[in-house]
């Protein structure tokens, strides 16, 4: 019997790392089966813990920190039940359906928090869960990139119109290059971690040595991931994820430097391949010019993105405090709606406004706080802690929630199951990086 509940216990982190790459796959899990696929999965891997959990006597969570940190997720999957069920005076909403389902969705995503922050519970959990992200940024990459360079009008699995950018199996490219962001953001951080501190003798020898070493190792692998998915990022041409990924890296790049306490020694020239090897050489051969051609082509003018912002602000005077009712934006905008637009607008572009407006300013400060706090215990993991991976998770978590921070303010990223489903977990692994207390070689 011990040993069974040995095997589920193994069985459940890996069932969560296939959870991670699965979720982008059927078009980012932004349809309605592709999302129940996806909650009966979560559903599998809780049912599984509870089988583990009974039998072993459990406590609900391993640390107290777990329930402090789900307490604001928790708080928000509740809050839209209320506006759902429209039991109190004031709480309601204006659409009932998409309602139902945003709360659904935050449900099943403070399931999986619940999970990841049970199992990955040492370096090695850790590590496979990086392993998963990694691959799933890797699998998005490698398809949208020969989608792309193969000039098909739609891509062979689902039929989404390409047209001349790169969307993996995302239906829109702005998903894809934020999600390709995230995973490269966790990826430069192992990769972080995987440097040596210790400076190498001057022998050619010893030199010799390091670099055969570096080609053999986790390392080179790791660059090469990188490589692709930066690719697959150009490919997408979207202005904000590719301008956001690279402003992310160099701040955050630059805040390890003097919150390391000792720095890798190739922390900077890695830093420095990846804007000048990656982004001039690399973006080059695959269309970086069409990023920057269209950066310069963006003007007011032309986009009506910052119309829809301007026509929701009455939306946001109306509804501050308590919120129009979480996915209800579809349903209120139309009423305040001022002319045909060249697009079609089911969503703000602008997260921050479409969280206040649904889910009033209260609750959408709490939630920022929640994100900025996990920002400060990033710093914090890259000041204190002497494990080289939990510091290199917290580079990589804090350089995607820089990148979250910017790209949210022209895009409606969270909307997206896959892209939410990711970045929750980087929020989480941003907390595992900071209380986990398993040993490995100091930094």
């Amino acid at each position: 019997m011990k040993t069974q509940h040995s095997t589920l216990s193994r069985f459940i982190p890996l069932l969560l790392g296939f959870i991670i790459i699965w979720a982008p796959i059927p078009l980012g899990s932004n349809r309605i089966w592709a999302w129940s696929v996806l909650h009966s999965l979560i559903a599998v891997a809780v049912l599984l813990h509870c089988i583990v959990a009974f039998q072993q006597r459990q406590p609900l969570w391993r640390e107290r920190w777990i329930g402090r940190f789900l307490a604001v997720p928790a708080f928000t999957a509740l809050y839209m039940w209320l506006q759902w069920l429209d039991v109190i005076p004031g709480l309601s909403t204006f659409d009932a359906y998409h309602t139902s389902m945003l709360a659904q969705r935050t449900f099943y995503l403070l399931l999986f928090l619940w999970l990841l922050c049970q199992y990955t519970d040492s370096v090695t959990r850790i590590k496979a869960i990086l392993i998963a992200i990694v691959s799933a940024g890797c699998i998005q990459a490698c398809y949208g990139s020969m989608i792309n360079l193969a000039g098909l009008e739609q891509s062979p699995l689902f039929g989404v119109i390409e047209a001349d950018k790169a969307r993996g199996s995302f239906v829109y490219q702005n998903h894809y290059a934020n999600y390709l962001a995230l995973c490269l953001s966790m990826a430069i951080g192992w990769m972080i971690s995987e440097l040596n501190v210790d400076k190498v003798s001057g022998s050619r020898k010893a030199k010799l040595r390091e670099a055969v070493s570096t080609l053999l190792s986790a390392k080179m692998l790791l660059r090469l991931a990188v490589i692709v998915m930066i690719i697959g990022l150009i490919l997408s041409r979207s202005r904000m994820g590719n301008s956001a990924f690279f402003v992310g890296l160099g701040v955050t790049a630059l805040l390890a430097i003097f919150c390391y306490k000792k720095p890798p020694r190739l922390l900077k020239p890695l830093v420095l391949s990846i804007f000048v090897l990656d982004l001039l050489i690399v973006g080059a051969m695959f269309g970086v010019e069409k990023v920057k051609q269209r950066l310069a082509e963006t003007s007011f003018a032309g986009e009506t993105r910052d119309e829809v912002v301007l026509h929701s602000l009455p939306l946001l005077q109306q509804h501050w405090l308590t919120g129009s009712g979480a996915g209800s934006f579809y349903t209120v905008f139309p009423a305040q709606q001022q002319g045909v637009y060249t697009g079609f607008y089911d969503h703000a572009h602008n997260e921050y406004l479409q969280f206040s407006i649904e889910l009033g300013i209260p609750l959408t400060l709490l939630l920022g706080a929640w994100q900025l706090y996990a920002l400060w215990l990033c710093i914090q993991t890259m000041r204190k802690r002497n494990t080289r991976l939990y510091k290199g998770v917290a580079f990589g978590a804090m350089m995607a929630n820089l990148h979250m921070l910017l790209h949210n303010t022209v895009d409606f990223n969270l909307q997206a199951p896959a892209n939410a489903l990711l970045f929750v977990s980087i929020l989480a692994l941003s907390h595992l990086a900071y209380h986990n207390n398993q040993p490995q070689r100091a930094v």
